[in-house]
């Protein structure tokens, strides 16, 4: 395939999720549509499953995990300790100290990773950083973290690890039982009590 039906392939989609992103009209964007796909290109924003599950198990406090996801699909089910931010109000000033910050790792998610890259691809272009996607998403969640297949018997034997740790990690998760919203923290609705990443001074003069 020429190296031209490649990019079209790639930019297509990512036009169609730009497009489907919240309207800014308040806040300007620092990164340019091509740095923006450079970085999408690296695909550096995705945090693999198992590395998110074992981060759950250990409680490990650099976590933050956001489900971008609507209020109703949220209180259907979620991840453990999951906070609520839709993708539709991502850009409300009440969020902001909490999505631009250097203390957590926000891992967006949703059911796969269309609108958690959505989520992703707004807040680089706002120049936020520590913001992340759960590679696969809630289904990849489902089927392999909490409902790990048992390798044939003609697997690898690092297949058989990675299936040793999915099970013993979901089975810690709940073994594929999902968080009810009820028994987590909604997002608050002020400012959280986090520090915010410092803000870059003005330079004088320009335009």
């Amino acid at each position: 395939m020429k190296p031209r039906n490649l990019l079209a392939l790639f930019i297509i989609p990512m036009g169609l999720i730009i497009a489907a992103v919240p309207q800014n009209k308040t806040k300007p964007y620092k990164l340019t549509a091509e740095q923006l796909l450079n970085e999408a290109n690296t695909r550096t924003q995705y945090i693999s499953p198992e590395t998110v599950a074992d981060m759950i198990v250990k409680n490990d406090p650099s976590l933050r995990l956001i489900d971008v996801r609507s209020q109703d699909e949220f209180e259907k089910f979620t991840l453990q300790g999951a906070i609520n931010i839709p993708i539709s109000d991502l850009l409300s000033d009440k969020y902001s100290d909490l999505l631009n910050q250097d203390i957590k790792m926000n891992i967006f998610f949703s059911n796969g990773t269309i609108t958690a890259n959505e989520a992703w691809m707004v807040t680089r272009q706002l120049g936020y950083k520590n913001n992340f996607v759960l590679e696969g998403g809630l289904n990849y969640w489902f089927d392999n973290i909490l409902n790990p297949q048992k390798p044939a018997s003609s697997s690898p034997d690092e297949e058989f690890a990675k299936y040793d740790f999915r099970k013993s990690t979901g089975m810690a998760l709940g073994g594929g039982q999902s968080v009810q919203a009820s028994q987590n923290q909604t997002a608050p609705a002020s400012k959280p009590a986090v520090q915010a990443a410092p803000k870059k001074k003005k330079a004088s003069g320009g335009c």
